[in-house]
């Protein structure tokens, strides 16, 4: 079926794998910062985002790793912190997120000095009638194939802030759009099932729920497969990780049914600490016929954001697989938009 590529194109209508073949591109986009782009004596770094508006926060936070502390809010409420020396993103590439807007309309009554990221909507008529530090995303994409343009976007309002070091973001940024266009490659729709690890893996993960397990280091890639499983192959997933995993859903997993109707994904790195790595291993061995035995997916690259790119791009290509394998189309994500409309 997968190897199919007249059943993939009935199915796949919106060209998702079209789309998530050329994100590497996505890094090497200038993102131009519109408004009144002045930051200044800034103490703390706030993001609110949902779903996947979040996803490119917690990459940004892992690899740029700020001075400053950086909290990432998925909620109406801002910490009580937000002040006057609070940065705050916000970021709905619809523009019209409700917890979004309402964190955002805090935070401009608190004195915060806000950003926004979007493709309209809301935020897009707040920012420029208040003038603020605006980045216009494309709208021609869904959020979760945007993740990548997003995180180009959160590092330019880092730089300008002057929180991150512009060399330590564009010379990174565009190495590992190369990596990642090196790895595409192995796991395009033409290349048959025989040889395409993403393939392999998406015949693995049908009819099952799916647990990710990664270490803090690739953990915001671990939340971008939880959230391709979801809405691309519309199947459920939950993700944890190590070392908490070990202090008790670790036991979870050690009684009946032996049997159990999961797949599990061990997304590992080499730049976890090495207590980290022994902790997968231990694991594994110790629950060995107590559960699925896992899928180690182990990332490529030699930086921290080349295997989070990596890690991410393998996500995308296994679970619009995935959807295929259901007999789906992996872009519309209905059920959402008529939840939404039921919130009005």
């Amino acid at each position: 079926m997968l190897d199919d590529l007249k059943y993939i194109h009935q199915k796949d209508t919106a060209d998702a794998l079209g789309i998530v073949a050329h994100q590497a591109e996505q890094l090497r986009e200038s993102c131009m910062l519109l408004g009144n782009a002045t930051f200044k004596d800034i103490h703390t770094i706030v993001h609110v985002g949902m779903g996947g508006s979040a996803v490119p926060a917690e990459f940004a936070k892992t690899w740029l790793d700020p001075a400053k502390p950086f909290e990432i809010v998925r909620d109406y409420a801002l910490p009580l912190y937000v002040d006057e020396h609070t940065l705050l993103i916000a970021d709905s590439h619809s523009g019209n997120t409700e917890e979004v807007v309402s964190g955002l309309e805090e935070g401009l009554r608190r004195g915060a000095q806000a950003a926004i990221i979007t493709t309209g909507g809301r935020l897009r008529q707040i920012a420029e009638d208040r003038q603020l530090p605006l980045i216009v995303l494309s709208a021609h994409m869904q959020p979760r194939y945007a993740a990548v343009s997003n995180l180009k976007a959160i590092a330019t309002v880092l730089v300008s802030a002057g929180l991150v070091d512009a060399e330590t973001v564009y010379p990174v940024a565009e190495a590992t759009a190369t990596h990642v266009e090196q790895a595409i490659q192995s796991w395009l729709p033409t290349v048959p099932t025989k040889d395409n690890p993403a393939k392999q893996l998406a015949q693995e993960l049908l009819g099952k729920s799916v647990v990710i397990y990664s270490g803090p280091r690739l953990h915001p890639a671990a939340y971008k497969w939880k959230i391709s499983v979801n809405e691309n192959a519309k199947q459920i997933a939950w993700l944890n990780q190590l070392p908490e995993f070990n202090h008790n859903e670790f036991i979870g997993w050690s009684e009946q049914p032996v049997a159990k109707p999961y797949a599990v994904i061990d997304l590992r790195s080499n730049l976890d600490d090495e207590r980290i790595q022994k902790r997968f291993e231990i694991s594994s061995r110790l629950l060995s016929g107590m559960r699925p035995e896992p899928h180690v997916v182990q990332a490529k690259g030699r930086t921290l954001l080349e295997q989070l790119m990596w890690a991410s791009a393998f996500a995308d290509f296994t679970t619009i697989y995935l959807a295929l394998l259901n007999g789906i189309n992996p872009t519309p994500i209905d059920l959402v938009e008529k939840f939404k409309r039921a919130m009005v």
